[in-house]
């Protein structure tokens, strides 16, 4: 096992021994990190590589430095694995993740939805219907749709977050209906339009419901 820096970029890779040893949980959260000189002495680097290093970690929210009182853990990990997370995510994970993420969305689009959300949200749903093959088509309308419906809840947040899961997702999903397509299609389409109307008609409880109901149906036919 590594414990001190032996190449170069050294703050690089002093920074990447400090985050090894918070995920390890050796500094839990809310933890001060030993003094500069100890901390210096044990990854084999100088004081101001080691202050580049926490500069590094400060940047990506891991660590924070506060001025006479010492250097601080703010978080176990620096969210820059988020797409390894999602590669090695299972389909099943994934659309749990959607359903949490789109049911809420749902509610928040059935009640903040402007006319213009309205008409892309038909616009795509018109073009998920039209596009049922080659496969990846149909895979992208479909998500088109999706979004469609989360951008309407006007939560930048939620975006990003659906944004983050669409690679990782439009792949499993081509992969798994080259393998077994959905069943009952025609119903499958009806659940998107079941959600359209409910957003169309400002009812957020059957939106969350449609979504959720929808998304759960996913996860079964590919579990």
């Amino acid at each position: 096992m590594i414990s001190q820096v032996r190449r170069h970029p050294l703050a690089a890779q002093a920074a990447e021994l400090l985050l090894t040893r918070i995920r390890n949980g050796e500094w839990p959260l809310g933890h001060r990190l030993p003094g500069e000189t100890t901390l210096a002495a044990q990854l084999g680097v100088g004081r101001s590589t080691l202050r580049e290093a926490i500069r590094e970690l400060a940047g990506k929210g891991v660590l924070d430095s506060r001025q006479g009182a010492g250097v601080f853990v703010t978080a176990l990990d620096d969210g820059q694995d988020w797409d390894v997370v999602l590669r090695r995510a299972t389909i099943a994970a994934v659309i749990e993740a959607r359903i949490a993420i789109e049911a809420e969305a749902a509610a928040l689009a059935a009640q903040r939805r402007t006319p213009a959300d309205l008409r892309a949200i038909r616009r795509t749903l018109a073009a998920r219907e039209a596009h049922g093959e080659p496969i990846a088509t149909h895979v992208d309308a479909d998500m088109a749709f999706h979004r469609a419906v989360i951008v309407a809840a006007h939560n930048d947040v939620l975006t990003q977050l659906f944004d983050s899961f669409l690679p990782r997702l439009r792949v499993a999903m081509i992969d798994m209906l080259h393998i077994r397509p959905i069943p009952s299609e025609p119903a499958d389409h009806d659940a998107h339009i079941r959600l359209a109307d409910a957003i169309a008609h400002r009812n957020p409880t059957a939106a969350a419901e449609f979504s959720r109901t929808h998304l759960t149906a996913l996860k079964s036919a590919f579990t």
